[in-house]
């Protein structure tokens, strides 16, 4: 089957409201039925079922001189733009003239069609939908003798601007990263992809947090079975809580029991739209700057986004040096252990000479020396990242000097091991994906054992039992070594090599099979005949 959803139950999707109600944690406390013709009494309503909460701002009024009809707005403090409140409903609300021969009826149709100057109103009648909305930065209008109300778009508060992102810097290209607003991040896409096929559907995920999750895709590009897998799983998800988009990633996954990530995050608007173009979803969950890309492929986490942006040659040349620099960050200590604990022939023999010079005061065998010095730099690692960032960093650097000198001094381990695992963490560093540089870090421990065990015969052993479980991994139905395992001639030209942007013909099959085609033909640049025009 190409859609393989693992272990987990599947579970029906749910779309009627009383269903939602029925499953979510905050319609538990909810008032069930709709809303009373009377003000003050869902006014009471509203104030009991939020505790009184000190957020939750109700302004009554009345409007009219001659027969007042009592009227109230409420929304939550700090989800809303006040000055929207302000001058487009208070101020118009307060001030207008009716004529006496106005009902209750006739005043709320007046409202929405001519006082509220906002987008986005629309009638409520629900209070599971008043609440829902008041938590989502609308702003409710109550209207006395009418059991409905009018539910204001007022969405504001405070957001952190537009910066640039920290994970994934780039020599050449935007600047913009993704915020925690999820209307910011699919505006950002939006503004790079001008087209009406790009949709975008919401859902409330966290029976709890009610967080909002957007499923962003092209359509007549994307492959509408994957669209209808990611959406099929994402309603499947019974939780209390969605912080961030770890939380997702973790429960739509294929493949559980794997350190390698099956699921591509990025905080790059431009990644995200281009890989939206490829025929990719996206999944954007409001309060983190993190997006989701499925299907995700392994060579997925070498690819730069500047390498789009440079000329192919360079961008060829910097994704081999960065598979290099993976396979270095997972074999050099093993590497290590091997030759010299049980290959020494290999070793040209002055080298070997030097290294059995600095190993004779060592006590330990070099399995023991290199985990040493691997677990004290992943402890020096961890205390940088945690810590302040500028002693973070002075603790990093000044710490692998003065421990890496220090133990060498003291015979613990040797001048050669320090180097070897210098080398591996600068590999680890560069690494252009932090997800798979971890996967890297925590698979060289086994390599170590296996070398330590066997010699360079584990270090393969282990390589080939690495092999054949990434071929064997999917995301979302796609072979996660795709397009090398299985091979696509057509979409091998975006791997570790990466041909010129005319010759990008096709998008990757395996992902998409809508729309194949990316480009037209003769894209080749065909500078003038110089004869011809003399």
């Amino acid at each position: 089957m190409l859609f393989q959803w693992g272990l987990r139950k599947k579970q029906p999707a749910n779309s009627a409201t009383t269903k939602e109600q029925e499953q979510s944690g905050q319609a538990k406390d909810v008032p069930n039925g709709s809303l009373d013709t009377i003000v003050n009494v869902n006014i009471d309503i509203v104030q009991r079922t939020t505790g009184n909460s000190s957020d939750i701002v109700i302004r009554r009024f009345t409007i009219g001189e001659e027969n007042p009809i009592h009227t109230a707005i409420v929304f939550t403090d700090g989800l809303v733009d006040e000055k929207i409140i302000y001058d487009f409903l208070l101020e118009s609300l307060m001030t207008v003239n009716i004529p006496s021969s106005f009902s209750p009826k006739d005043l709320f149709l007046f409202i929405e069609q001519k006082l509220a100057a906002v987008g986005g109103v629309k009638h409520v009648q629900q209070w599971f939908d008043v609440f829902s909305s008041l938590l989502s930065g609308q702003t409710i209008i109550f209207i006395d003798g009418i059991p409905t109300a009018l539910s204001a778009s007022t969405k504001g508060g405070e957001y952190r601007s537009i910066e640039e992102p920290s994970t994934q810097l780039a020599i050449r290209g935007p600047r913009e990263g993704f915020t925690e607003s999820l209307r910011t991040n699919t505006a950002m896409i939006r503004r790079r992809i001008k087209n009406l096929n790009l949709w975008l559907e919401t859902m409330k995920i966290g029976e709890v947090t009610q967080t909002d999750v957007g499923i962003m895709y092209i359509k007549g590009i994307a492959n509408d079975e994957i669209v209808e897998e990611v959406k099929k799983r994402l309603r499947s998800i019974h939780i209390d809580s969605v912080f961030e988009s770890g939380y997702i990633e973790q429960l739509i996954e294929d493949q559980t029991f794997t350190l390698f990530p099956t699921t591509y995050h990025t905080e790059r608007p431009d990644v995200v739209a281009a890989n939206l173009v490829e025929g990719r979803v996206a999944v954007i969950v409001d309060g983190t700057p993190f997006v989701l890309l499925a299907p995700a492929v392994f060579i997925q986490f070498f690819q730069a986004v500047e390498d789009y942006y440079a000329r192919f040659d360079i961008a060829t040349a910097l994704r081999f040096l960065r598979v290099l620099i993976f396979f270095i960050s997972l074999v050099a200590p093993a590497v290590y252990i091997s030759a010299t604990t049980f290959h020494q022939e290999m070793i040209p023999t002055p080298l070997v000479i030097a290294i059995a010079a600095q190993r004779e005061a060592v006590p330990f065998p070099a399995f023991v020396e290199a985990l040493i010095m691997e677990v004290t730099f992943e402890i020096l690692r961890e205390a940088g990242v945690r810590l302040p960032r500028a002693v973070g960093q002075a603790v990093s650097i000044v710490g692998a000097l003065v421990i890496g000198q220090s133990a060498v001094e003291a015979g613990i381990v040797s001048s050669a091991m320090v180097i070897i695992v210098s080398i591996t963490a600068i590999a680890s560093f560069a690494t252009p994906s932090f997800a798979i540089a971890i996967s890297a870090r925590l698979i060289r421990f086994l390599l170590m054992f296996l070398a330590a065990m066997f010699g360079f015969y584990g270090v393969i052993i282990g390589l080939l039992l690495m092999t054949i479980h990434l071929c064997s991994l999917r995301s979302f139905g796609v072979p996660y070594m795709s397009p090398l395992a299985p091979f696509i001639p057509a979409n091998a030209g975006d791997t570790i090599f990466r041909v010129p942007t005319w010759a990008f013909k096709e998008r990757p099959r395996l992902i998409n099979q809508a729309n194949i085609i990316r480009q037209g033909e003769n894209q080749r640049p065909q500078p003038p005949d110089e004869t011809n025009n003399e």
